[in-house]
């Protein structure tokens, strides 16, 4: 309640609640202050600060000449305080000016409130908007979507018909259209089908008639906001910036491997040979072809499950590109991935964010881009899987011309939590050269989660050897039996370390064995209450130090110190989705808090800035990709079709290192291989590049 001050009488809307913690609470909808009603509040309201020039022997002097008229006289006759002792013309107009201000400052999140905005809403929109901001609201209530990250369009729709717009506006329809656009971007798409489109916004977001919907759609790719396509025979609508990205990376990426450098090693089938005996490792065919292609061709894609030598291949190439005096940049979405490709080949990765240097200009710009590119002869992507096409036309833009772009994934792995299908189109366009690895290497396919991950990946149950002792399955009855087994596991584990580091996925965010409700049980048990515990609340969540914690948006702009050996050894910029660490320090008077994240950067919080950050003791599938674990944990009963499909299992699976625990029911293995239902995701660069490639043919 920004408008609030110590000492300040308010009147309160809002209704009585139960926490599980704190138990009986207060939730506060509404605040108004209320004037003092006696000479003694007057006395405590001006003597408490919140008007400048006014201190204790002011506000006395001031209540013994106006007495209960002392706040009238100061809004509407300010001249007459200059009657008392120690008050002239410059302090009586402080005080009439700070005292109008705070009324004013009222007034507008009254104003706010009154159009049906929470504290919280208004406290953001009276920041960003200014003195203003509620007429500019009351002309268009739709700007909102765009200026204000937690407005969509339901509270927008709502404000709007509180300040009295048309159902059928023009202004709605077309944030309405807009609205259904961001929410397929939500889940992974580029773009829409347009008759599929129309029908969404039309019907499921503004309950309008189909023919002014088509109408502002129109108008909206007339005047470029949005783009239409017509390929899969079917005309598409983009977001325009979606439209861009997918159709410049097309451009860039083909532009890569036409001016690819002839790399000066005359005998390359020989340093591959010695290599062989180096590593004491052969080569298969595939696995040859894989490292040629690094040397020949400009782009190239070596995709492959677990356990068939991607990691094998990488050191190689490696080996080779240093040979010939080529600078290496080794890079993948997440600082788990870049951690685990240090580890694996001895070299150092970053993450791509770093690789392309965030500079601190605004939420999607590098410092690295088409004017300063990377300085590197290759550019080698591991987990390539988890690449959203905003990302990979933000890298696709820093690399130099002549550069080589090696891109390693698992096209079987789940897509990319943000927008686009790159690895997938990329592969499926046929325009770049790939090299698909199958066979399984790693232990000599002793390993039976790489073993079950293929059977998984090619419709097969996973094979549960009593004999073996890294993939283990727990039978349970029912949810309630699941959740008790998972959380006993849990306890045990983090007591005696037995397992390294373990992590519960889950496939879901709701019901008893979902993300929310597995965190809150999980944090119950292995971090509860502790009078050595420090603890502040966010919304519903309470975070303690200790806890293990999950960014979930992308923050370019919070600040991080990365200590090495008790000294700050580096500092930057730049907290992205995905990023795990644990809560270390919780200061409930300067009201921060301190993460230290895996990757040993120390980012401190403010704790209004924890709405980016959730529990993590179970973190969902998606939320998982491009991370490897020590041991994972897997509570599955059943849940929707489109959620408990092969693809959700398989890449399960693959996060885990050393164990796999399944706990729960036999009968949802079985369903989860056999489901290959996953929702459909729209994106483009397929198109794009095969468009390209036609082109360049018919030349």
């Amino acid at each position: 309640m920004p408008a609030v001050f110590e000492d300040e009488r308010v009147e309160l809307e809002g209704e009585w609640t139960v926490h599980r913690t704190y138990g009986k609470q207060f939730s506060v909808t509404s605040c108004t202050s209320v004037s003092p009603d006696s000479i003694d509040a007057i006395l405590k309201y001006l003597s408490s600060g919140l008007v400048k020039g006014v201190g204790l022997s002011t506000a006395k002097a001031l209540v013994d000449k106006f007495g209960d008229e002392t706040l009238e006289v100061i809004e509407h006759f300010p001249s007459r305080l200059e009657t008392v002792s120690g008050i002239g013309k410059v302090k009586s107009k402080m005080i009439h000016d700070s005292y109008m201000e705070k009324r004013a400052v009222q007034e507008i999140f009254i104003g706010l409130q009154g159009l049906g905005f929470t504290m919280n809403q208004a406290s953001k929109i009276f920041k960003l908007y200014g003195d203003g901001c509620v007429q500019l609201i009351k002309d268009n209530p739709y700007r909102l979507i765009a200026d204000v990250e937690s407005i969509g369009f339901k509270t927008a729709d709502k404000i709007a018909r509180n300040a009295g717009f048309e159902f059928d506006s023009p202004f709605r329809i077309k944030a309405g259209i807009r609205h259904a656009l961001n929410e397929a971007r939500s889940d992974g798409n580029t773009c829409l089908p347009r008759e599929f489109l129309v029908q969404k916004a039309a019907g499921e977001v503004l309950g309008v008639d189909i023919l002014p919907t088509e109408n502002c759609l129109d108008e909206m790719i007339i005047e470029g906001e949005l783009v239409e396509k017509h390929f899969d025979n079917d005309d598409h609508v983009f977001l325009s910036y979606l439209h861009y990205q997918e159709m410049h990376s097309a451009v860039l990426l083909n532009g890569l491997m036409e001016n690819a450098r002839i790399l000066p090693l005359a005998d390359v089938e020989g340093e591959i040979s010695g290599l062989e005996k180096k590593f004491g490792i052969p080569l298969d065919d595939k696995q040859r072809s894989a490292v040629l292609g690094a040397v020949n061709e400009g782009v190239l894609v070596i995709t492959g499950g677990p356990g068939t030598g991607k990691t094998t291949i990488l050191r190689f190439i490696i080996e080779l590109m240093e040979e010939m005096d080529q600078k290496l940049e080794l890079a993948a979405p997440t600082g788990r991935a870049a951690k685990r490709i240090t580890d694996t080949t001895g070299r150092e990765a970053r993450t791509i964010h770093r690789l392309l240097e965030y500079g601190g200009f605004g939420n999607e710009e590098f410092a690295k881009n088409e004017d300063d590119p990377i300085e590197a002869d290759v550019i080698i992507i591991d987990e390539m899987s988890m690449v959203d096409v905003s990302l990979f036309h933000s890298l696709l833009k820093a690399i130099a011309e002549g550069t080589r772009l090696i891109m390693v994934g698992d096209f079987d792995q789940l897509p990319p939590v943000g927008p686009g299908n790159v690895l997938h189109d990329i592969i499926l366009s046929e325009t770049v050269p790939v090299v698909r690895l199958t066979d399984i290497y790693r232990q000599a396919g002793r390993s039976m989660i790489v073993v079950n991950a293929h059977r998984i990946n090619r419709g097969m149950i996973p094979v549960v050897d009593k004999n073996e002792s890294d993939f283990i399955f727990l039978s349970r009855p029912g949810m309630e039996e699941t959740l008790d087994t998972v959380v006993d596991m849990c306890k045990q584990f983090a007591a005696t370390g037995s397992e390294g580091e373990f992590q519960v996925l889950a496939p879901m965010k709701a019901n008893l064995l979902g993300v929310n409700n597995l965190n809150s049980v999980l944090q119950d048990s292995i971090n509860p209450p502790s009078p050595d515990k420090s603890e502040c609340k966010y919304g519903e969540t309470v975070f303690r130090t200790g806890d293990r914690v999950m960014q979930v948006r992308n923050n370019y702009k919070l600040e991080w110190k990365k200590l090495r050996y008790g000294k700050e050894a580096e500092e930057g910029a730049g907290v992205f989705n995905g990023d795990i660490g644990t809560v270390m320090e919780i200061n409930n008077v300067g009201r921060t808090v301190k993460i230290l994240f895996d990757d040993e950067r120390l980012a401190e919080y403010a704790q209004a800035e924890l709405e980016e950050v959730e529990l993590a003791y179970a973190i969902s599938i998606h939320k998982s990709q491009g991370s490897e674990f020590s041991t994972v944990i897997l509570p599955l009963i059943y849940g929707p079709p489109m959620l408990m499909n092969r693809n959700i299992l398989y890449t399960a699976v693959t996060r885990a290192r050393s164990r796999v625990y399944i706990v729960g029911s036999a009968k949802c293995v079985e369903g989860m291989v056999k489901n290959v239902m996953s929702m459909k995701r729209y994106s483009a660069l397929k198109y794009f590049m095969e468009t390209l490639a036609e082109a360049g043919a018919d030349e």
